[in-house]
């Protein structure tokens, strides 16, 4: 049982890695970040009081408390602590994945749209690897799991429209105080309908197994 434990948190953290990378090919890509991290990069761009990776804990800190609010007694005190820890960790393995592919140039637009489309396929994989572990989930991703639970409607349905709504927010922040586009692209929009569909391939290709 312990071992079944150990080696359950061992897949998670993997997938935590690959999820990842999978915005960092999506950042390398310049067509949009990806869509839980659109938002809070673009209300860094127009307020200093925090750093991105500061806004994206702040937004992990709201996803978490939604989780409590939804789940009341039915919410893990220790998965929600897991959760925090790991907004943070995820920050540093997400800038760690930058620095990987940091000397990678990406000249041209189609080589633009295949790193983004790896981005997608890596970032999906991860998740549901993460998924697979079944010890934690970043706040995000948990948040959507919760509401699924409350509602009866499929994680990975919820998890398209929460993407594309970060990205409609993203999008009207930036052209309301900056007047242009910054962080959401067309990578973007295709990262919010793409991901969740991917999911949707592992669990009908791997779920039996």
């Amino acid at each position: 049982m312990k071992n079944n434990i150990i080696f359950r948190y061992i897949l998670f953290i993997i997938g935590l890695f690959i999820a990842a990378m999978g915005v960092a090919f999506s950042t390398k890509a310049g067509l949009g970040t990806s869509p839980v991290a659109s938002l809070p990069y673009s209300v860094s761009l127009i307020s200093h009081l925090l750093t991105f990776g500061g806004w994206l804990n702040l937004l992990s800190v709201i996803q978490i408390t939604v989780q409590v609010l939804l789940l009341r007694s039915r919410c893990n005190p220790l998965e929600i602590f897991i959760q925090t820890v790991l907004a943070f960790v995820y920050g540093y393995l997400t800038n760690f994945s930058c620095f990987l592919i940091r000397d990678i140039e990406v000249t041209s637009y189609p080589m633009q749209f295949l790193f983004m489309l790896l981005g997608c396929v890596i970032l999906g994989f991860g998740i549901w690897v993460q998924l697979r572990g079944g010890v934690a989930m970043l706040p995000g991703e948990a948040m959507n799991r919760a509401i699924g639970q409350v509602t009866g409607y499929k994680y990975e349905n919820i998890k398209i429209f929460f993407d594309v709504a970060y990205i409609v927010g993203s999008a009207i922040i930036c052209l309301v105080f900056i007047g242009r586009l910054e962080g959401v692209r067309e990578g973007s929009i295709i990262a919010a309908l793409l991901v969740g569909t991917i999911i949707k391939f592992f669990n009908k290709i791997f779920g039996k197994k």
